[in-house]
């Protein structure tokens, strides 16, 4: 009776060992998994920002050039990089109904009001009906995958080597007028997809 006593409080002691093993086990996977996806979210975090950012820099860019900025740098380059860096929230929104709309009422002017089409219209036009009439490869498949992320960085480096060219130099593209700005531009448009590539091959 007493033997029997021993080895059943034994078996029970070694039961509540395994238990708390367990559990400790388990707090300490879902510590390490908590502590991943925290980092998982702050890199994605900071894509999804950069992503925004390189968007608008781009039309900024685009905006600028239609009205003060006139450099004889091919910015039409920033219409696909609009196109691959754009958010999907706002990729969504234009290629559907509403891109439609505008991309119809800047065909009508185009073809019958000429003269009451301003220039500085024709690149965000083209920007519209680039987005609705992209075939799935493009909008689906390319844009989310690391090709459309290269195309974005050959783009930007491409403006940023010309920028500097057609400023005589680095130093010169900060201190001409606009320059700081323009450069600025410029190198948002490269940060973007060398971070969403580095994170896209690690």
């Amino acid at each position: 009776m007493g033997k029997k006593g021993y080895l059943a409080m034994r078996t029970d002691t070694d039961t509540t060992d395994l238990i708390s093993s367990d559990l400790r086990d388990l707090g300490n996977a879902a510590k390490k998994l908590a502590t991943h996806a925290i980092k998982l979210g702050g890199l994605g975090f900071g894509t999804t920002f950069l992503e925004w950012l390189a968007s608008f820099a781009a039309i900024y860019l685009l905006i600028l050039d239609r009205t003060n900025w006139k450099t004889n740098i091919l910015t039409a380059l920033l219409i696909p990089y609009i196109f691959f860096s754009l958010p999907s929230i706002l990729f969504n929104f234009f290629s559907g109904q509403v891109g439609k709309w505008i991309a119809f009422i800047a065909v009508v002017l185009r073809l019958f009001f000429p003269k009451r089409f301003p220039d500085w219209l024709e690149m965000p036009a083209a920007l519209i009906l680039v987005i609705v009439v992209a075939p799935s490869l493009f909008s689906s498949t390319i844009r989310g995958d690391w090709i459309g992320l290269v195309i974005c960085l050959a783009i930007g480096c491409y403006l940023l080597q010309e920028h500097i060219r057609a400023s005589g130099g680095f130093r010169n593209s900060f201190t001409q007028r606009h320059g700081i700005s323009n450069s600025i531009g410029l190198i948002l448009l490269l940060v973007y997809p060398v971070w969403a590539l580095v994170l896209h091959f690690l």
